[in-house]
Order: structure tokens, then C-alpha cells, then sequence
């Protein structure tokens, strides 16, 4: 339909309607971060319900999105990685839908995890070998953060390192070709450009009547598949779901909103040590890029001025349990300060607990690999464990009046071991 960039344009010829809301989502990003969100809402919400159709557990159109996931994932249709995406799109479409939330830098991993999903997605039912690409950088808003404005010029980098000569050459003379052009012509490509994709919105709004017909017609299919066809998709979609690829950015949004969930306050693009963010009297925060002597803590977690544990998080395919010990190195080489309140020395380090996460839901097969590792460092013996989900503010503080003995007996009780 359009030879216009698009993150989703493998979706266009059998998914037509995944592909306009995909590919309207990177249009408004520039200028509206909100309705980008939303419209990343909207594709979870219409894929979620293209999924349940093609396992032919599709019942009730109006049956809310929180639901139909933890229907499929129940049935073992979506594992926790796939779920998880799916969260965020939800979680984050909310808020932009209802409270008006909704930045630049929110809406750019959005999309990244968006396109994760429909690349899992059309590697589970349709094409296993589907091979992309690197992701597409939206145009770039005229006003954004610094770090937004360094994130787009990383991604620009890096799709260009993958462009052939050609594709290089070809580039570079549109472009030129579009600086020649009088400012005439640019208004006029510009309007037309924006009467093409209100035309794009028109149509992703019929998309919701044609689509309930279309399901109809998919559930009726995947009734009557064999049980052989259903065991391949089922096998397709584990293998797509060890390929599910996010960038330490992206793994920062999931990270965020696991701590926001736990009751921490946090913005890791926002919350940062470098833009002013400290410790607060009565308040919980998880703040970024903390100074210690060795180098930036990824996140210090703190109850009003007690520093109470430092985070390191890494992109979703590094070894959760082996950099553990990156966050124990910051415990011992955080700098005492009049803004914090360093609770004491155990075998050298000031703050008591260590975390490393990836952001990754933990799996038994992958236990390294994925989840929450916690270490207790008031004693010197303590191992590391994978927790089953992050401790509250009020939690960590219940933990630290704790015996040590007494708290570590009881962590085992808590953990995955």
C-alpha cells in the first residue's frame, strides 16, 4: 500500500490492519508521544485477539486485554516473555489513554517492543525464518530530551552500519534530491504526505469492523486444524520467543515498571543522579546512574535517605547471576555523602543488598539467564538466589531488621531453589 519506511512492513501483506496501527504509531511519535502510545495499545490489543482466533480460543470480543493474556498464557499459548510485552504495551497504553502520560522516550522502547512481538509473532504462525532487519529510527521530534536525542542517533548508527553501498548511495541522493526542491514542492509533499495518512487512519478505523469478521473466520479455521498443524505453531512460537531481542534501553522501561509495580518510584530516563535526582524524606526511590567509585550504579534503591540495595541491569541476553557481583562491587564503592545515609560495613560494603536482573520473567530452563538474583551481603557466606519478584520498600526494611541468619533461612522459603 506504501513504499513509505516502516518497522512493520512485513505485516502488510498478510496482516494489513496490524500494519496500519503499527506503522500510524510511528507517524504521530514525532509530534504526539501519547497517541503513539495509544495506538501501541490498540496493535497489542487487536494481536492478542488475532493470537487467541488462531488457537481458536477467541470467545468474546469484548473480554478485557489483561484477561485474554492470562487466558493464553494459562493455556500455555504465550510464556512469560511474550506476556510480557504485552503487559507493557497495555500498563503504558493506560496510562497514556487515561492520565495523559506518555513521553517521547516511552513511546520509542514502545515500539521496539511492539515490533519484537510481531516479529514473534509471524515467526510462530507464518514465516519461521523471517529476517527483518535492524529497527527503524522514527523522524526525530524538533524538541526532545537529550537522552532521546542520543538513543535515535544510536539506532540511526546502527541501521546504517547494516546498509549495503547501494542502499547507502540511494539514500543519499534522495536526500539530495529533496534539498534541491523548491519550498513549494516540499509544502506540497508535506501535504500530501499527511493526506495520506489521515486517508491511513481512515482505514485503521474500519479496520475494527472488518476485523471481527476476520476472526470469526480464523477461529473457524483453527477448529477444524489438526492437532499437527497446532503442535508446529506451538514449537514455532518457543523458538521465536528465545529470539525475542530488546536493547539495554528497552530492558530499562520493563526493569522500571517491575520496580514501579513493587512500589518504588522510578524513571530511568528521568529519575537520574546526573539530572538532580536524590533522596527524599518519605519517599521510595529507585534513582539511576548513582556515582560510586567504580563507576555508575545502574539504580540505588532508597528508603527516604537509607540506601538500601543497588540494582544492576543488564539487556535481556546477558547472565543475570554473573554480574551480581557488579552490583555487590558498587555496594562496596558507593561514596558516603550529607545526602545519604550509608548504613553500615559488612566485609567492606556500605549498602547491605545486591541485585542483577535483565528484565527477563525468570524460567527454570534459563535460570541464569533470566529473573531477579539477590545476595544479602551482611554476611560473608550468604549465596546468591533468583527471587520470585522484586521486595517492596517495606519489605527491604523488614529484611534489614532481620537477624542476618534469620533473614537468610527465611530467603530460601522465598526463592526459586
Amino acid at each position: 500500500m506504501t513504499n513509505r519506511a516502516s518497522n512493520f512492513s512485513f505485516l502488510e501483506s498478510e496482516q494489513p490492519q496490524l500494519f496500519r496501527l503499527g506503522a500510524l504509531a510511528e507517524r504521530y511519535f514525532p509530534e504526539d508521544p501519547n497517541t503513539c502510545i495509544v495506538k501501541l495499545r490498540q496493535f497489542g490489543e487487536m494481536l492478542a485477539r488475532v493470537i487467541a482466533a488462531r488457537w481458536a480460543m477467541h470467545r468474546d470480543p469484548d473480554e478485557p486485554q489483561a484477561s485474554l493474556i492470562h487466558r493464553l498464557r494459562e493455556e500455555g499459548r504465550l510464556d512469560p516473555r511474550v506476556v510480557q510485552l504485552f503487559q507493557m504495551l497495555r500498563i503504558e497504553g493506560n496510562r497514556a489513554a487515561h492520565e495523559a502520560e506518555g513521553d517521547h522516550r516511552t513511546a520509542l522502547d514502545l515500539l521496539k517492543m511492539a515490533r519484537e512481538l510481531a516479529i514473534w509473532f509471524e515467526r510462530s504462525f507464518s514465516r519461521p525464518d523471517l529476517k527483518p532487519g535492524a529497527f527503524i529510527p522514527p523522524k526525530a521530534p524538533e524538541s526532545v530530551s537529550e537522552i532521546t536525542k542520543e538513543e535515535l542517533e544510536r539506532l540511526r548508527h546502527e541501521i546504517e552500519a547494516q546498509r549495503s553501498q547501494a542502499e547507502k548511495a540511494k539514500l543519499k541522493a534522495e536526500e539530495e534530491a529533496h534539498a534541491r526542491l523548491g519550498a513549494e514542492t516540499r509544502a506540497r509533499q508535506d501535504a500530501e504526505d499527511r493526506a495520506f495518512f489521515e486517508q491511513f487512519a481512515r482505514e485503521a478505523e474500519a479496520d475494527k469492523i472488518r476485523l471481527a469478521q476476520e476472526l470469526a473466520n480464523l477461529q473457524a479455521q483453527a477448529a477444524i486444524d489438526s492437532s499437527e498443524n497446532a503442535q508446529r505453531w506451538q514449537q514455532a512460537a518457543a523458538q521465536a520467543s528465545e529470539s525475542i531481542h530488546l536493547d539495554e534501553a528497552a530492558t530499562r522501561v520493563l526493569i522500571d515498571q517491575q520496580l514501579r509495580a513493587a512500589g518504588w518510584e522510578v524513571d530511568s530516563t528521568g529519575l537520574r543522579f546526573s539530572q538532580g535526582a536524590r533522596p527524599q524524606k518519605g519517599r521510595n526511590l529507585a534513582i539511576a546512574e548513582w556515582p560510586t567509585a567504580s563507576g555508575p550504579a545502574d539504580y540505588v534503591l532508597f528508603a527516604g535517605l537509607q540506601a538500601l540495595a543497588v540494582v544492576e541491569a543488564k539487556r535481556k541476553h546477558k547472565n543475570v547471576a554473573s554480574v551480581l557481583s557488579q552490583a555487590e562491587r558498587y555496594c562496596r564503592d558507593i561514596q558516603p555523602s550529607p545526602e545519604i545515609q550509608v548504613l553500615g560495613s559488612w566485609e567492606k560494603a556500605k549498602v547491605p543488598f545486591a541485585f542483577s536482573t535483565n528484565g527477563r520473567p525468570y524460567l527454570a530452563q534459563l535460570a541464569e539467564l533470566s529473573g531477579i538474583w539477590f545476595r544479602d551481603l551482611r554476611r560473608p557466606q550468604n549465596l546468591s538466589r533468583a527471587l520470585q519478584g522484586w521486595y517492596t520498600p517495606e519489605g527491604l526494611l523488614g529484611l534489614l531488621k532481620q537477624d542476618p541468619d534469620e533473614a537468610h533461612a527465611q530467603l530460601k522459603t522465598e526463592s526459586f531453589e
